[in-house]
């Protein structure tokens, strides 16, 4: 099987060699894909999306068009604050606090942290829909990302909390060059998907992979503990 870092340096070459990579290229990131508009319009239509009143985003570029149009259409939109460094690591976007200006700026992390409340755990709301951002995925619900190990982090604090249980569906929108057909490589602290939106289509995935109950410890590195207050404010830094 290769590793995560072998497939993601496949994925971004695919994609910038068949010119579906948007401005400022692919590697080292989400990647903006062609088709990134029309992913988060036919997640959009998904019953689990039409049904969510409230979901945590992901801030990347390809679904800057999905967290509009989740505040366009009224919906609460938790963003984590950029690598969890703020004692109050989210920002809660409520669109009917937000001018028509407002909404369209908080969709990007700026705006996001601009317009947004800051809050700490304790005051995320309960959660319907996760959307999250990802390198590549399968058809089993494996996702990888971009190495940074935020998402899943976020997703075990949020877990830990309360916030999101089993049943909160989790959902990504990508190119289908970022859809493989091999087996990816999973830990205990990576979240899989439910739900995968292309341009064309919402795949529905029959989870293949546990999630993660929380915070796993020690999958915790020293830099995290250092770096991260909420972590500190946990525990988990003792």
């Amino acid at each position: 099987m290769r590793s995560k870092d072998d497939v993601r340096a496949d994925v971004w070459q695919a994609m910038e060699r068949e010119g579906v990579a948007r401005f400022p290229g692919a590697r080292g990131r989400i990647p903006n894909f062609v088709g990134a508009e029309r992913a988060a319009e036919r997640l959009a239509e998904h019953p689990a999306w039409t049904s969510a009143e409230t979901l945590k985003a992901n801030p990347d570029s390809p679904q800057t068009r999905a967290r509009r149009l989740a505040l366009a259409q009224g919906k609460v939109v938790l963003m984590a604050v950029p690598r969890l460094r703020d004692r109050h690591p989210f920002r809660l976007l409520d669109p009917r606090r937000l001018a028509e200006r407002e909404r369209r700026e908080a969709a990007t992390i700026k705006g996001a942290l601009r317009h947004g409340k800051a809050i700490g755990l304790g005051q995320v709301p309960d959660l319907d829909l996760v959307l999250a951002g990802s390198v590549a995925v399968n058809t089993l619900g494996a996702r990888i990302g971009k190495g940074g190990g935020f998402s899943d982090l976020e997703y075990g604090l949020l877990f830990e909390s309360g916030r999101i249980d089993p049943r909160t569906r989790i959902a990504t929108t990508v190119h289908p060059l970022q859809i493989l057909r091999d087996d990816l490589p999973m830990t205990a602290h990576d979240i899989p998907v439910n739900l995968v939106a292309t341009p064309a289509e919402v795949i529905e995935v029959d989870g293949a992979y546990d999630r993660p109950t929380g915070i796993l410890r020690d999958h915790l590195q020293p830099r995290q503990l250092l770096e991260i207050p909420v972590l500190e404010q946990l525990g988990y830094a003792g």
